[in-house]
């Protein structure tokens, strides 16, 4: 059996929603357990018991909440007197909010959040679950809440104590891993180094062992229209990205490139590549999201965690409505049932 904690992201936002009907889509078994991809799987929420409850009355889903407490004999293996009851989810309850607001950044749902991803870190780096989904989170409210961080992404790196981390997607046949994460634009060129690609390379190498991808083709993408015309459209794939690659092909990593932005996604999505090397954020997201909207996942590489999440965000706009779409989250949970441990 495996034990996923799934953090319910910020309150005000879809994250209640799209965990409890991702959950709901899965057959579930008297003991409290799902059947995930033929995986025996405990989810664990953590979050306030009181939102749950309340998007389960909204959203009229036949489930019931049972407190739990963070014991290994909890986690691993559900209560005695739960055995046998169906639709129970089990949660650790942050009892962090009285009241939230819904539907709109606050300072308390940001503060909330982030006890929640901390209990799942906590639980994973204790080895208590397998590994962690956490739904989003607002970066605004994190801001009004004072905290620094952009994203989950930083969060969880320092979180965890990690040094060398990124983003990595997937969504249908394309696989890809960002050298920049939140960044402006503007300072994408000076940042595009040849120890940050040939980071970047390694963690891909990392990736494709996580998701056990036998002899993987790692492939580069340049960072200026036709990866540079050889200097004449910028210089950045002479002097940083092609000294990364040769780098790490000399390592005897099975990378190639840098190919020009607009030909190598075409490429992977037919086959010929298994992750690209991105060098900035909608660089790889958009032709992500242009095939895989609704079914993209974010795997963070380089945590000693397994960790995981929709490739959306808040979506304040519609939460709290019933009309969320759960797939992303779904096919989070399921990319985290089958993630390999690095080693």
């Amino acid at each position: 059996m495996k034990t996923i904690a799934i953090t319910t992201g910020d309150p005000a936002g879809i994250g209640p929603e799209v965990v409890l009907k991702a959950l709901l889509s899965f057959v579930q078994r008297g003991n409290g357990c799902f059947i995930i991809d033929g995986i025996e799987t405990l989810p664990v929420i953590t979050g306030d018991a009181s939102v749950i409850g309340d998007a389960i009355k909204r959203f009229r889903l036949p489930f019931k909440v049972e407190i739990i407490e963070n014991s290994d004999e909890h986690l691993r293996k559900p209560k005695a007197e739960s055995r046998n009851k169906r639709n129970t989810l089990f949660c650790i309850d942050a009892r962090s909010l009285r009241s939230f607001a819904k539907c709109r950044p606050d300072a308390d749902n940001g503060s909330a959040a982030v006890g929640y991803i901390k209990k799942a870190v906590e639980l994973a780096l204790s080895k208590k679950v397998d590994a962690i989904v956490t739904a989003p989170v607002s970066k605004e409210a994190l801001k009004l809440a004072g905290y620094r961080w952009p994203g989950h992404t930083e969060m969880l790196a320092e979180l965890t104590a990690a040094k060398d981390f990124a983003m990595m997607f997937s969504g249908g046949p394309l696989k890809l891993i960002l050298a920049t994460i939140h960044v402006p634009l503007i300072d994408v060129p000076g940042l595009i180094t040849r120890k940050r690609v040939l980071k970047t390379i390694r963690l891909a190498k990392r990736a494709c062992d996580m998701l056990m991808i036998n002899n993987p083709r790692i492939a580069v993408a340049g960072l200026n229209p036709h990866a540079g015309e050889a200097g004449i459209l910028g210089k950045e794939e002479l002097r940083e990205i092609a000294p990364a690659v040769n780098k790490a092909r000399e390592e005897g990593l099975p990378v190639y490139g840098p190919f020009p932005p607009d030909v190598i996604f075409h490429k992977a999505y037919r086959g010929e590549f298994d992750i690209i090397v991105c060098m900035y954020h909608d660089q790889g997201l958009i032709p992500l999201k242009m095939i895989a909207f609704d079914k993209g996942v974010n795997v963070t590489v380089g945590l000693p965690i397994i960790r995981t999440s929709p490739d959306h965000g808040t979506a304040y706009d519609i939460a709290w409505k019933g009309v969320a779409d759960p797939s992303s989250m779904i096919e989070a949970i399921r990319m985290a049932n089958r993630l390999k441990a690095e080693d």
